[in-house]
């Protein structure tokens, strides 16, 4: 066992860093066609600039996104051979469509950075589209992998050997579309979050400087009412999730709420943390019948407890804890976006206090973090199973060992890729700060030409 929690280690690891560029990679390039639609709608330069200004960075953190996400997929083949082996021959066919969803992404973001002054206002607009459907379908693409774990279809096992494979059931098997949903609007929601951070923070550092200020606050509005959307959307999303939990993975549910008892009217437990002996969750808030209601849309449906599983079938406990952090992190992103509203549309207030100028630093960080427990949360809670009640963790492990100084080797390599990765943005956007491009774009219009 400790060969497996290695095992996993070191693909949760690659998983953790890559997930931060590739859920970026999302949601950036949706913020970026909102400023260009902007900006061809209003002529406003200022969402021009920003369309420029976060199309760099998009490209800073692709650079780092394909290169970890090819080290995941080497990392499947070699540290879990057992899996690949199914999913070889049954669920294929989102890997290869991938390839061509990353294709018409890499195109268009070439077009785009260094054709954009060349095309007309429709192309452009249509390129950063193309930029944001090939991302978006690449993580749902990858991601369906992930949904047919928890709910595996399109094949049978006889005998040891697999038959039956139907690779569109196995595609489009019953988690797809939830699974797909939930990661493409958290996505959205971390990249607004994660561009009303920065802007929040320089809206801090140039609070004397007018004009740097008006502009650093359209982005800050842009990204609070885009991640408040997405956010909210990301929350209807996990509705459908937990009930799909109920009918396809009952015991991940009855670990993420700390449920051992089978019962109808069940509590949703808040906080607090999951005691195996006493078989409760310790220092909860419970609010009553609000988990039957989750799990079913009726306070009197049966949710089904641990105790009606064998014990080797629970998930680690701790998942509990994971689900309160993400569920909690998205909660107040959301009342974050309500606020930033109320104070600027509702109350006219052309300056927002200082508390709630860093709590808007804070919700990109915390986003991404809320990005980080989910996964954890989705991975963790389907153990010990890495195909649903077929396959098991531990026989889908390789045998190869010692798996220990490649665990800290790569650890070692995301912090050197982690550290390059702020160095290189902090030097491009500090030798090209956005006095500089509203100067050359005032330039540029006094001699008639292209933004």
């Amino acid at each position: 066992m400790e060969h497996v929690v290695i095992a996993r280690s070191l693909f949760g690891l690659t998983m953790a860093f890559h997930i931060i560029f590739a859920t970026l990679g999302v949601g950036i390039p949706l913020m970026i066609l909102i400023s260009e639609l902007l900006y061809q709608r209003t002529k406003d330069k200022d969402y021009a600039i920003m369309a420029k200004r976060w199309t760099k960075g998009q490209a800073v953190l692709l650079g780092v996104a394909i290169p970890s996400g090819t080290i995941a997929g080497v990392q499947l083949a070699l540290l879990w051979p057992g899996f690949m082996e199914i999913i070889g021959k049954v669920m294929a066919l989102p890997f290869q469509i991938e390839i061509y969803a990353f294709f018409i992404e890499a195109l268009f973001m070439s077009i785009y950075v260094y054709a954009a002054d060349r095309i007309s206002p429709f192309m452009r607009i249509v390129s950063v589209f193309f930029v944001l459907i090939g991302a978006t379908a690449s993580a749902v693409l990858i991601t369906n992998v992930h949904a047919f774990e928890g709910t595996p279809a399109g094949f049978e096992i006889k005998d040891g050997t697999i038959t039956n494979v139907d690779p569109w059931a196995a595609f489009f098997n019953p988690s797809f579309l939830v699974t797909a949903g939930h990661v493409v609007v958290s996505a959205f929601m971390t990249g607004a979050f994660v561009i009303a951070s920065i802007a929040a923070f320089k809206m801090i550092k140039n609070k004397n400087n007018e004009r740097i200020y008006k502009f650093h606050r359209k982005a800050l509005l842009i990204g609070l009412v885009v991640g408040g959307v997405f956010s909210l959307l990301t929350a209807i999303n996990g509705h459908s999730s937990a009930q799909y939990l109920h009918e396809y993975q009952p015991e991940k549910l009855a670990a993420a709420e700390g449920l051992f008892e089978t019962q109808n009217y069940a509590p949703l437990a808040i906080g607090g943390f999951t005691d195996k002996e006493t078989k409760e969750v310790k220092f909860a808030i419970e609010i009553p019948w609000a988990l039957s209601f989750l799990a079913g849309n009726s306070f009197d449906t049966v949710v089904v407890g641990l105790d009606d599983f064998p014990e080797e079938y629970w998930p680690p406990l701790f998942v509990h804890t994971l689900f309160n952090a993400m569920v909690g992190i998205g909660s107040m992103l959301i009342l974050l976006s309500i606020i930033g509203f109320l104070y600027y549309k509702i109350l006219k207030r052309p300056f927002f206090p200082q508390w709630l100028m860093w709590l808007f630093v804070a919700s990109g960080p915390l986003s991404v973090l809320a990005i980080e427990f989910g996964w954890i949360f989705a991975c963790t809670g389907r153990q010990p199973w890495v195909i649903y009640r077929i396959q098991k963790t531990v026989d889908a492990v390789t045998n190869v060992q010692p798996l220990g100084i490649w665990l800290l080797s790569f650890f070692f390599v995301y912090i050197v890729l982690g550290t390059a990765v702020v160095l290189v943005l902090r030097s491009y956007f500090n030798r090209h700060s956005v006095e500089d491009d509203l100067n050359r774009i005032n330039h540029n219009q006094m001699k008639g030409e292209p933004l």
